[in-house]
């Protein structure tokens, strides 16, 4: 494998307007692409927009959703990554031809549709199915992988990914500012997004603080020291429908450092250069050969003792 450069974006994407989101991602991908990027990543939703998607009918989900690959935002993804030679990931709500819906997660790259992954652990709207299978791809001899936002808190997806081949870990979020019982957590003031320009402090203390990216930096980092693998995390940033995202997307290497983070208040990315070495180097190369899963595979391959069924809630209603 050769060096990889990555870059992973944050914008404020326009809830249902697919046409201003998609054009947000070109300008994005090719100002990345100018400045030497392989690959850009996007967040979860990025197409479509989210949180809106928990007050949608099932008739009004599958007039968002498209068909992939046929549908029209995979073509013009395809359109834009030839157009400035990058390999582009981003989401979208899918349907298939029986009408299940599916939040999706794609790589396209000048030919087509490289990549397709559903999320595991759906809840933003009751008529989302999960997806049932984990996705493993090619990009330039790297092996990658994709986990959507709550699949990323199951720590065995992490895992059962990183034992499946992956050495990156793409982690497209919809996330933060939101209630929670965990101390400090809640949502941010609408208006101090609104005040950003004239006054950035009381909004960089709210997203930096455990409303926001304090929170992040309790798991985040592991996830990649653990599984020896570079997270790429993409999230987004200001209104997403009523509420208010914090952005920091960031690219961490195998030893759960950050190599590059967005902190501007703006539609930004920021890109790091990949390197083969570091997942050789980090400890987790160690660790993983050194398992014993003769002593554990029932154990995790069991049903949780608690039998507690997940049933499906209001996103701004998730604990």
């Amino acid at each position: 494998m050769d060096n990889l450069k990555i870059s992973t974006a944050q914008f404020e994407h326009r809830s249902g307007d697919k046409i201003y989101n998609v054009g947000v991602i070109e300008k994005l991908s090719q100002k990345a692409s100018a400045e030497g990027s392989d690959v850009i990543a996007f967040h979860e939703c990025s197409i479509s927009g989210y949180t809106f998607a928990r007050h949608l009918s099932k008739e009004e989900m599958l007039n968002l959703a498209e068909y992939i690959p046929e549908g029209n935002s995979i073509k013009k993804l395809q359109e834009i990554a030839g157009k400035y030679d990058i390999i582009i990931l981003a989401g979208l709500f899918e349907k298939d031809k029986d009408d299940n819906l599916f939040k999706a997660y794609v790589c396209v790259d000048k030919n087509g549709l490289v990549a397709k992954y559903r999320k595991l652990h759906p809840f933003i709207n009751p008529h989302l199915k999960p997806g049932n299978e984990y996705c493993i791809f090619e990009i330039r001899g790297w092996k990658c992988g994709i986990l959507i936002c709550y699949d990323n808190n199951i720590i065995e997806n992490v895992r059962a990914t990183t034992l499946l081949g992956a050495n990156i870990i793409f982690m497209p979020h919809v996330t933060m500012c939101t209630p929670s019982p965990r101390p400090g957590a809640g949502y941010v003031n609408p208006a101090l997004w609104e005040n950003r320009e004239s006054d950035p402090t009381s909004l960089r203390l709210e997203f930096d603080g455990m409303k926001g990216r304090a929170w992040l930096m309790k798991w985040l980092p592991a996830r990649a020291y653990d599984n020896g693998v570079y997270v790429v995390f993409s999230n987004a940033i200001g209104m997403d429908d009523d509420q208010v995202k914090n952005g920091c997307s960031m690219i961490l290497d195998p030893f759960g450092d950050i190599l590059a983070e967005c902190r501007s208040l703006d539609n930004d990315f920021v890109t790091a250069n990949i390197i083969p070495q570091k997942l050789i180097d980090a400890g987790a190369y160690r660790y993983i050969k050194a398992r014993r899963p003769e002593l554990y595979a029932e154990i995790i391959g069991k049903q949780h003792q608690s039998k507690q069924t997940v049933v499906w809630m209001p996103a701004d209603k998730v604990k």
